[in-house]
């Protein structure tokens, strides 16, 4: 690996970065797959963000203000690595090193858009594609029973390969745990399965070579109905799995109990897409095919099934959310293809009678999005800003934060149905940068916490790796290709 640990300080890093500040500068002629992109008239950037978050990330992702000043009075927004290094060298900020501030700064230049690698290849699509808290291990699923964890820091070597058990369809959606000792995998079953990860068993087929513990998500006041988990998440410490389902509920399972401590009837549709809002686990993040995102407070219920409150803004059902992990701000995915931020203190208390302004004709699963419809705005939109140029198709296309510690939550990235990975400036919404390499859609993709690093897994089977600058290694496109099954 080319980037420092977390504990190793980044003033050791000058040759480096003088090194990197160079290659950057060769790049910018050279013909690659991917494109850093203007915004034509439906990407266009966002007038002004003129909201609180867009001066939270200009302070977690800018220069100290000694090393922006040009002139008394005026300040550059960008600073270049180089002069980044002089000022820390000669102390401008006072620090005598870099802040948490300024690294953003610096490592946030440096997209992760060279490559890619194939990590993997498979006969099947995959599903899902997520790092761990710390980096060091990857997971992939695919739709033929396979997960795969990676060692990121051991070459990408299979770590664990598990066959899934009582697979429906696909592997929906996958959650390490915290300590990274435990996997869930959901699918369409009620029943969320959870391996253990540290073991010495390399193949994990499901109670043949490890037991493969069953959390049953079905309650008697649903009389046994037989429903589907989309979505996975572990809480920030490891005790609780909260679930969203195609019954139309979330799920909170209890894992040192073991037993199911709580079902909401959240939403009039599939809840897609539900994660806990920050740390403390109080709050709940969900959206639904109803078109709503909604906020759930546990310590506050005021009725059986109330949230704390609703936030509308797309005109078709989410795809998935990710929260911003301060319990405040989140973005959603969603099938009017487009991105939304949101903050919680703009949320109505209650769910309007007429909330929707769905295509009642249209059917994301097999039809094209009408070109008149790009454009639309939801009368009553409570978002804070809207993000376009991807296509949410056929799919749950995720959506994500870039990483805090080495972007300071800067961009937007997501996958997409047409094959490339998009990256957006959180606060400008312009389109920065977009990676051509698949040939089948994005459903997931996941940007490593601390290095320049971003995994794509598509449909076309492959498990491909973008970084910067590089790993020394040609691309994928200068390599001959694995076989690979046909999708049709």
């Amino acid at each position: 690996m080319y980037f420092l640990s977390e504990g190793t300080a980044i003033n050791d890093m000058g040759h480096w970065f003088s090194r990197l500040e160079l290659e950057s500068e060769l790049l910018e002629g050279f013909s690659s797959s991917y494109e850093v992109v203007g915004s034509p008239a439906y990407k266009r950037p966002l007038s002004s963000l003129d909201h609180e978050i867009a001066q939270l990330t200009k302070l977690r992702s800018g220069p100290h203000e000694n090393l922006s000043r040009v002139l008394p009075g005026k300040r550059e927004s960008s600073v270049s690595t180089l002069k980044m290094l002089a000022g820390r060298e000669a102390n401008f900020s006072g620090r005598g090193r870099f802040s948490t501030a300024d690294r953003c700064h610096v490592l946030s230049k440096y997209l992760p858009v060279n490559g890619p690698w194939v990590v993997d290849q498979m006969n099947t699509r995959a599903y899902v594609s997520q790092f761990s808290a710390d980096g060091s291990l990857f997971v992939a699923a695919f739709q033929g029973s396979h997960i795969r964890i990676y060692n990121v820091e051991r070459g990408w070597k299979v770590q664990k390969n598990i066959l899934a058990r009582s697979l429906r369809w696909t592997v929906t959606d996958t959650s390490l745990s915290p300590d990274q000792r435990n996997l869930a995998y959901a699918t369409m079953s009620p029943i969320v399965h959870i391996v253990n990860v540290g073991s010495t068993t390399t193949e994990s087929l499901a109670n043949v070579t490890e037991i493969h513990d069953g959390l049953d998500f079905s309650d008697e006041d649903n009389g046994g109905y037989s429903f589907g988990i989309f979505s996975v998440k572990f809480s920030t410490d490891g005790r609780e799995v909260v679930a969203g389902s195609s019954d139309n509920a979330i799920y909170v399972y209890d894992l040192e109990a073991n037993k199911l401590t709580l079902r909401i009837s959240a939403h009039t549709s599939d809840v897609n897409t539900v994660c806990f809002a920050d740390e403390s686990g109080h709050l709940i993040f969900s959206g639904s095919d109803d078109n709503l995102c909604k906020v759930w407070d546990r310590r506050c219920f005021r009725a059986k099934g109330k949230p704390a409150g609703v936030l509308i803004g797309h005109l078709e059902g989410i795809t998935f959310l990710d929260s911003r992990g301060d319990g405040r701000y989140f973005i959603s995915n969603g099938k009017d293809q487009t991105i939304k931020l949101w903050d919680i203190r703009k949320m109505s208390p209650n769910s309007p009678r007429d909330h929707g302004f769905r295509n009642s004709q249209w059917d994301y699963r097999w039809m094209d999005y009408p070109p008149q419809a790009r454009e639309l705005k939801h009368p009553g939109d409570q978002s804070v800003a809207t993000y376009r140029g991807h296509s949410v198709l056929r799919t749950l296309i995720r959506c994500y934060f870039s990483p805090d510690h080495s972007t300071g939550q800067k961009y937007i990235y997501t996958g997409s149905y047409d094959s490339c990975v998009y990256v957006y400036d959180l606060v400008t919404g312009a389109q920065v940068a977009k990676l051509q390499y698949h040939k089948s859609a994005i459903r997931d993709c996941s940007w490593h916490p601390n290095y320049p690093m971003l995994v794509s897994s598509s449909w076309d089977g492959d498990v491909a790796k973008w970084e910067f600058p590089g790993n020394g290694e040609g691309p994928v496109s200068n390599r001959p290709q694995l076989g690979r099954g046909h999708f049709h």
